[in-house]
């Protein structure tokens, strides 16, 4: 009798063998009955006892209350805020898996997604996206909190499962300048008079000071007030952004058209808000508020990648779907022979070609970027018409938001059927490559769907982008092909 024919020995009743690990981070086991149990704080491989805290007829939940096998692929987390305790922070699932086995469940998702959803299989599985594991996010939203019982204030994420603030003292996944503020903040919203009023603050930190490349030294943070701040104050948020250099505040009183930045006082002036794509000579500033990646270590991989894979030439015009700033659109500028970034908000277009001109003028004299165009466009009620009135590209890059791009794949979709059906009708003509970026598997899948039982492409690769490293968030990135 090998190893391999050896019955499994009977567990407790009250015991559980983890089989796999779902997205939300919980380990998923069965009962005998075949019930299944879905167990937060357990990992695949460990043989564990959970509370069970909700009952259905077809599945369980609960909580790890012991380990009677543990995994070898568990680690000590490195956050005192993290875990299963009353008031632990909800801000990362995975801290206690090792961030290679976390990649490794963000690319079995992402092929179950693309298999099961869109009936995909991909030629090719590209090599993981990953960067540094802590210290990466240059933005956060953080929610404040004034708890009058006891006397504090709390600036952080919410608690594990709940709509109350964590009690966060610091945060390894927050630069370390942030992290180490976070009382600092405390106490300066303890002492504001609008201390109550004062519901969020906005993190966005630059990777760059300017086109000189100082580095990280700009952090800015949006104040969500929702009463006027008194001059006394104003005077407080100055006088925090001069005992903490780098610093800017940035004032939102009502909706995102209101946020403006707080003047600073003479000799304190703080540089533009600004990251780097060094590869490609391009130097990106934005406003707090508007889109740009959490980890910018992990967004010049992904647009050197990117790019590589679409293997732009010189003659070839290339459309960037959702474009936002221009983060693809003019890197392929360096690239391409024209390029057409396409994008649902006026402002963000606005910015991008505020952003082409700056880069323009930041051009060494012997590089001149190609002719590029961006324009506003509701791109989830795209038609084949509109899509036609685009113009043919021999390349895409599509990077939408959740949602995905689902009306602009049908549109690709209905076009490439009309063509089969009178090849005259039209001079559109489709891209030979797409690279699809995404930050939902599942919304993915349906689009890689479309593009491959609809629209003929083949989908000759995916991987996953190791975007947010102890969070159950899966970016990835595919590429189709006629």
């Amino acid at each position: 009798m090998t190893d391999s024919t050896l019955p499994t020995p009977a567990l407790p009743d009250d015991w559980l063998s983890v089989k796999a690990l779902d997205l939300e981070a919980q380990g998923v086991a069965h009962r005998s009955d075949g019930k299944v149990v879905f167990i937060d704080g357990a990992l695949p491989f460990e043989v564990v006892s959970a509370r069970i805290h909700r009952s259905k007829t077809s599945f369980e939940k609960g909580t790890l209350t012991q380990i009677h096998h543990e995994s070898s692929q568990r680690v000590r987390p490195q956050c005192p805020h993290f875990g299963l305790h009353e008031g632990a922070c909800g801000g990362c699932k995975m801290q206690h898996l090792h961030p290679a086995a976390q990649v490794a469940v963000k690319q079995r998702v992402l092929e179950d997604n693309l298999w099961h959803i869109g009936k995909v299989r991909p030629d090719n599985i590209l090599r993981p996206i990953e960067g540094p594991a802590w210290g990466y996010r240059y933005r956060a939203r953080l929610s404040v909190r004034y708890v009058r019982k006891k006397g504090t204030v709390l600036v952080g994420f919410h608690e594990r499962k709940s709509q109350f603030v964590a009690d966060m003292r610091q945060c390894p996944v927050l630069v370390p300048q942030v992290s180490a503020m976070l009382m600092d903040l405390r106490a300066l919203i303890g002492a504001l008079d609008a201390v109550e009023q004062c519901p969020q603050i906005e993190l966005a930190v630059g990777d760059v000071g300017g086109p000189d490349g100082r580095e990280g030294d700009v952090t800015a943070l949006v104040l969500r007030h929702m009463v006027p701040l008194t001059d006394g104050d104003l005077a407080k948020l100055r006088q925090f952004a001069q005992d903490h250099p780098g610093v800017q505040w940035w004032l939102q009183p009502k909706g995102l058209d209101s946020v403006h930045r707080l003047a600073e006082p003479a000799g304190c002036e703080t540089a533009q808000l600004a990251y780097a794509l060094p590869d490609f000579g391009i130097h990106m500033p934005f406003r707090p508020t508007d889109f740009t990646q959490v980890n910018p270590h992990i967004n010049r991989v992904l647009v050197a990648r990117a790019l590589g894979l679409l293997a732009v030439q010189r003659h070839e015009r290339v459309i960037d779907w959702f474009c936002g700033l221009g983060n693809f659109t003019l890197p392929l500028a360096t690239q391409a022979r024209a390029v057409l970034g396409v994008e649902g908000s006026e402002a963000l277009v606005a910015r991008s070609r505020e952003n082409l001109k700056h880069n323009q003028a930041l051009a060494p004299a012997n590089i001149e970027l190609a002719a590029t165009e961006f324009v506003a466009r509701n791109l989830f009620e795209m038609t084949p018409e509109v899509l036609a009135g685009d113009g043919s590209a021999d390349k895409w890059l599509v990077d939408p938001p959740r949602e995905g791009a689902y009306a602009l794949v049908q549109a690709l979709a209905d076009l490439r059927s009309q063509g089969a059906q009178d090849a005259g009708a039209s001079s559109w003509q489709p891209p030979q490559r797409i690279v699809y970026v995404s930050c939902n598997p599942a919304t993915l899948a349906r689009d890689a769907g479309v593009l491959v039982q609809q629209a003929g492409y083949r989908c000759t690769a995916a991987g996953v982008v190791n975007m947010f490293p102890h969070t159950a968030h899966v970016e990835s990135m595919a590429v189709f092909e006629l």
